[in-house]
């Protein structure tokens, strides 16, 4: 690996040509590589490190360049195009605010926001009453940061305390780094709000975690508000959970997050789920938190709620939505014709093309095919985690040692065999495909990424 992240000198690869890829040329392209450095030379450097490829179109589950390769997508642009890229009601839709034209309104009335809005809160659960729109998911975390505070000073709280997880990340605005957790991202602010916290992760591999998820909730509270000295009752507004955690599909035990849930609403505390990868149909359910059986009071949604343009959203009650003043929060893009009707569309037909019941139905055979890759590189494979079209495979040795630098090599592999895959950048590999892909399809990524780790092994040996 050099420049970039990955070795930007063309590789002859064996030439493919099957029912869903198409290799032809080295990779990377030859004549890639010249705009990619064009790129790199106008543009800040933070955006970069991703895989040396210029896309050029994307439609369903593939994705295509200019020099007629083809690739299946197991990224779905990290958790973005989950009901396909291209998916034709969002074109259509786009074509027809394009044709009034209509492509802004700042915060003035458009039709396609208000029947947007009105389609958003008739087809999630009800104790969702309005909604926020934005256009980052960083905006949204920092939203929900904005209310829980909000609502703790009108219960009469003395603190805006915000209790969050070990391990979790909500975005790289101030706020949102501050609930997140990584400590090394968080040195350029040069100071922590003294009044946000973090638990420890119920990891499925703590054995006490496991043993009692609700003992190793109970017993970390406990332990914070000892050292920190602060009493819930009066200096806690708000718990804030990532779905999942992000780098490795990690989900809590369901009955750690229940028992989160009923501990908040006794001491007037709201709960906020950052639903940015786990919502909109990825994990087998409109949203992730579906599965922990409990009820959210902020729902933080992003990427796949319009599975195309930048729209964020923040979901809550009227009592909560509606505790900033009258024009003390808006976004100068939020609510824009164009991503409003990219926003219904999209729901539209994760709600009624049968998308959200395919990455459940389809979701159980991409893991036991998981599970079969894992056994075969059992010495590599430490764990598979994830539901519904969502995984994470976490690359350890026998020795718990994380493979970072395998991880690479199998990203790069799939790469030149047509599959992308989302490359984490440490232990993990994250599949995640458009939930309109098909089995064939599956099968068809899941063998070549097989074979990806089989070969980075041979080499790493």
């Amino acid at each position: 690996m050099a420049g970039h992240g990955f070795s930007h000198i063309p590789q002859n690869v064996e030439k493919i040509n099957s029912k869903y890829r198409v290799i032809q040329t080295q990779i990377p392209v030859p004549e890639s590589v010249s705009l990619l450095e064009r790129m790199y030379e106008a543009e800040s450097r933070s955006m970069h490190g991703q895989m040396p490829i210029i896309w050029d179109k994307a439609e369903g589950f593939q994705v295509s360049d200019k020099w007629g390769n083809t690739w299946i997508d197991f990224s779905s642009t990290i958790f973005v195009t989950n009901a396909g890229h291209g998916n034709k009601r969002i074109v259509e839709a786009l074509r027809k605010v394009l044709d009034k034209p209509l492509l802004h309104t700042y915060t003035y009335g458009n039709l396609e926001r208000i029947e947007y809005l009105e389609y958003l809160i008739a087809n999630t659960p009800k104790q969702f009453e309005k909604a926020f729109l934005l256009s980052a998911g960083t905006e949204a975390t920092e939203c929900a940061l904005k209310l829980m505070r909000l609502h703790g000073q009108k219960k009469g709280k003395r603190k805006g305390g915000i209790i969050c997880f070990e391990g979790n990340w909500h975005g790289r605005t101030l706020g949102a780094q501050m609930m997140g957790w990584n400590p090394t991202q968080k040195e350029w602010i040069g100071y922590l709000d003294p009044n946000i916290f973090h638990l420890p992760f119920p990891y499925p591999w703590r054995e006490e975690a496991v043993k009692d998820p609700v003992l190793f909730f109970t017993k970390g509270l406990e332990t914070l508000c000892k050292e920190k000295n602060i009493d819930p009752k009066t200096d806690i507004s708000g718990f804030m959970l990532e779905t999942f955690q992000g780098w490795g599909a990690v989900f809590y035990p369901k009955e750690f997050v229940q028992a989160l849930v009923e501990f908040a609403h006794k001491n007037n505390i709201l709960v906020a789920f950052d639903e940015m990868q786990a919502g909109f149909g990825r994990t087998g359910k409109l949203f992730g938190y579906m599965h922990y059986g409990v009820e959210p009071d902020i729902l933080c949604c992003g990427k796949g709620a319009a599975s195309s343009l930048p729209l964020s959203l923040v979901l809550g009650s009227t009592e909560v939505m509606d505790l900033p003043d009258i024009g003390s929060m808006s976004s100068t893009h939020s609510a824009s014709p164009m991503i409003c009707a990219a926003g219904k569309a999209n729901l539209e037909s994760l709600l009624e093309d049968g998308f959200i019941k395919n990455s459940e139905e389809l979701g159980k055979k991409f893991h036991n095919e998981l599970q079969k890759i894992k056994s075969k590189y059992s010495d590599y494979i430490s764990s598979i985690q994830g539901v519904g079209l969502l995984a994470a495979v976490i690359f350890n040795d026998k020795n718990g040692k994380p493979l970072a630098s395998l991880c690479d090599l199998i990203s790069e592999y799939c790469l030149q065999r047509g599959l992308i895959v989302v490359h984490t950048g440490r232990e993990s590999i994250k599949l995640a495909p458009p939930l309109c892909i098909n089995e064939e399809a599956m099968l068809e990524g899941l063998n070549v990424f097989s074979g990806a780790i089989e070969d980075a092994i041979k080499k790493a040996v």
